[in-house]
């Protein structure tokens, strides 16, 4: 896992953290703006990586506002596959959409993000525990 965000407030700032504690059916402990089915949001480095690129833009991950930020795995149409977060699970429920904020970001960056997923996904957390920037991300069979 390379970054976790949490967020204070809707529409609020994306606070950087270490780790997080989740809570099953829930999301993570302090983060505001979640549902029964959009718990926890989550981006691909490699893809935001492409993003900036083809936009020439600078932007830090967070600016996406996503919970967590992974590497190496391919989120695209995995709706109801299984990726275990160090010592957490999360069922994918779907694709999160990118909305107008992300033209405020950068010009250009919300139809970016329009195909193959790269607007990242969203997920049902299954397991309390605790997620650290670092621990290993990998789908399950």
């Amino acid at each position: 896992m390379a970054a976790l965000w949490t967020k204070r407030a809707h529409r609020g700032v994306m606070d950087p953290q270490p780790a997080v504690h989740c809570v099953a059916g829930r999301g993570i402990a302090g983060n505001t703006c979640r549902s029964s089915t959009r718990q926890v949001t989550i981006i691909e480095r490699e893809k935001w990586d492409a993003m900036m690129r083809e936009l020439g833009g600078h932007l830090d991950p967070a600016a996406r506002r996503a919970n967590i930020l992974v590497h190496g795995v391919d989120l695209a149409a995995s709706r109801g596959r299984v990726l275990r977060l160090g010592a957490v699970r999360v069922r994918i429920r779907g694709e999160t959409r990118p909305c107008e904020r992300m033209d405020e970001a950068l010009p250009g960056l919300r139809t970016a993000m329009d195909p193959d997923w790269r607007g990242g996904a969203f997920g049902e957390v299954l397991d309390d525990g605790e997620l650290r920037v670092g621990d290993v991300v990998a789908w399950e069979e």
